[in-house]
């Protein structure tokens, strides 16, 4: 029964350490990609050029 509490606790920990982690993932701004790695596929490099240079609107 001691190891059913312990995996318990265990996965609350771990839970809340990845939880912690993408709330810090998403105000280092690792979601604020306009363009996805996919759509570049689509689009001229001048264009992906252009887009980057422009500077952030904060």
């Amino acid at each position: 029964m001691k190891i059913i509490f312990f995996l318990i606790v265990l996965s609350l920990i771990t839970a809340t350490g990845f939880l912690l982690a993408f709330f810090w993932a998403v105000k280092s701004g690792q979601y604020e990609d306009d363009i996805t790695p996919s759509m570049r596929l689509m689009i001229e490099e001048d264009m992906i050029e252009k887009i980057e240079s422009k500077p952030n609107s904060k």
